[in-house]
């Protein structure tokens, strides 16, 4: 992260892999004192001032859904709705919540599905829609966007760019 984009990277995951994963990205590492979101919003917010970019994971919805247990997916997305207000009163210049696979409950594992993401900043538009969900993802602006090309939209809408596009 800092040779590619010039970002100072913290990864902040209770999960082992992810956290191996950001280390070979090139990420500090922290792990929160418990695998909720609001554990890791809780971390992100101690090191705040020292960062520019912070990658939170939350393993309970991949669990969950390999699980096939949607009543405890329902809760872990709910759980993360309401610990978001603590990470939006930090002021990020953009944010994005999306997941690195889908995992729907009826299939219980990994599956093919579009993976949905949603960015919030400053520069963004709004599409319109009433909730974040699967079904006005897969028509939403960033419906095509594939997921090397994420980091440039992210960079852009913070502002980071000098230039997007050729």
């Amino acid at each position: 992260y800092k040779e590619r984009y010039q970002l100072r990277a913290a990864a902040i995951a209770a999960y082992p892999m992810y956290r191996g994963v950001a280390q070979l990205a090139g990420m500090d590492l922290f792990v929160p004192g418990g695998e909720t979101a609001a554990d890791a919003i809780a971390v992100a917010r101690e090191k705040w001032n020292d960062y520019d970019f912070f990658f939170l994971h939350v393993k309970g919805t991949d669990m969950a859904g390999e699980d096939g247990n949607f009543e405890m997916k329902k809760a872990v997305i709910e759980s993360v709705d309401t610990a978001l207000p603590q990470l939006l009163a930090l002021h990020p210049d953009v944010l994005c919540m999306t997941g690195d696979h889908s995992t729907p409950t009826p299939v219980k594992g990994h599956s093919w599905h579009p993976v949905p993401a949603l960015i919030h900043g400053k520069w963004c538009f709004a599409d319109g829609f009433p909730r974040f969900h699967e079904k006005h993802c897969r028509t939403g602006s960033f419906s095509g966007l594939a997921s090397k090309d994420l980091m440039a939209v992210l960079l852009a809408n913070a502002g980071r760019l000098d230039k997007y596009g050729a």
